[in-house]
């Protein structure tokens, strides 16, 4: 059988390229005449410059403000005048030295972002694709923008030189900046918000939405992706950006269309497989791309939070949970690699060439 093995990351515990080779040393034990294609993916958020750099261009660092004021060097990619940059680079949660808190919550910021962009115009970039995602930051993009306005001088010369250019937003979800299912109220909390540190950052975005509108005329706030990466999505938006699914970006560069034209089985995967999967995040998208064409996929999870109507209704065939298989979540993570490998294994034993649901 072909195997087309395309995880996303799995949170801070394992890369797309690292869980895509436990999860094929995982299956290639229990059935070694299966072919396997290792094709990790991303939606934008960590470890999608790595993914899109598998496709060529040269990878480049630059020294850039983390979210906490700390220098860190950022990866990004250049191909020819094409530009990708990762927001988890510049202000990850990864970078914060320590669990999240409600302190840092409120203190993270994007500037290091915006300091990746203006290094990719520097470089000659003619398209800047932005993946975001993984940020510890909640501050509606302010950062990015403050760094742009100082590194060509001020806000206008910075959004005359950005008109020249294509700007992406490749978001890993769909929430809007503001409201219920905004930034703050949703993704806060993961980022060490405690309740009254999310209604601060709902204020406090509120504010810069107005700014915003009021500096671009245009309203973005609502919009699709302006919630992404703790409203940078909003930023890059007002800036005259487009958005784009940062899972079809990466299916395009890393042509996954010719990958899953012969491919028998999908297995893909991510930190958490929940409801906020289902708005716009790699492994649906992909569970979708494999039913069209009459493909089974299976998802190995950190934790899977979906019931069965759920998956049925985004085409998984069979969902399993890292945590369950390992008794523990603290265990799934202190142990990811091969935690992952042998859930991959225990999975290659129950695949009944079908589907793996019992």
């Amino acid at each position: 059988m072909r195997v087309l093995i395309a995880p996303d990351s799995f949170g801070e515990t394992l890369t797309a390229v690292e869980a895509a080779a436990a999860i094929a040393a995982g299956w290639s034990a229990v059935r070694p005449d299966d072919q396997l294609i290792e094709a990790p993916q991303s939606d934008g958020g960590p470890g999608f410059v790595d993914v899109v750099a598998a496709a060529g261009g040269t990878v480049r660092t630059t020294v850039v403000e983390g979210p906490l004021g700390v220098d860190v060097p950022a990866r990004w990619l250049l191909d020819g005048t094409d530009a990708y940059l990762e927001s988890a680079q510049a202000c990850g949660l990864g970078l914060l030295g320590g669990p999240p808190t409600p302190r840092t919550a409120r203190d993270a910021h994007s500037r290091g972002v915006g300091q990746l962009v203006v290094a990719a115009l520097d470089a000659g970039a003619r398209r800047i694709v932005v993946g975001l995602g993984g940020s510890s930051c909640t501050d509606g993009g302010r950062g990015l923008v403050e760094s742009l306005a100082e590194g060509f001088g001020s806000a206008d010369a910075a959004v005359a030189r950005l008109r020249a250019v294509e700007l992406v937003a490749a978001t890993d979800v769909e929430h809007p900046l503001l409201g219920e299912h905004g930034a703050a109220r949703v993704f806060g909390p993961q980022k060490g918000a405690d309740p009254g540190t999310v209604a601060f950052l709902e204020d406090r975005n509120t504010a810069w939405a107005g700014q915003l509108h009021r500096a671009t005329a245009r309203d973005v706030a609502a919009e699709a992706g302006a919630g992404a990466a703790g409203g940078i999505g909003a930023a890059l938006l007002a800036l005259g950006g487009t958005r784009e699914s940062g899972a079809h970006v990466v299916a395009q560069r890393t042509r996954q269309d010719r990958q899953l034209a012969s491919a028998q089985l999908v297995i893909t995967g991510e930190g958490r497989l929940d409801q906020q999967s289902l708005r716009g995040k790699l492994v649906i998208a992909l569970a979708a791309a494999a039913r069209r064409r009459a493909i089974a996929t299976l998802v190995l999870a950190g934790q899977v939070l979906l019931d069965t109507a759920d998956l049925d209704r985004a085409g998984i065939d069979d969902a399993l949970s890292l945590a369950d298989h390992a008794g523990s979540v603290e265990l799934a993570m202190s142990d990811a690699y091969a935690q992952l490998r042998d859930l991959a294994a225990a999975a290659a034993r129950g695949w009944d060439g079908t589907a793996a649901r019992q």
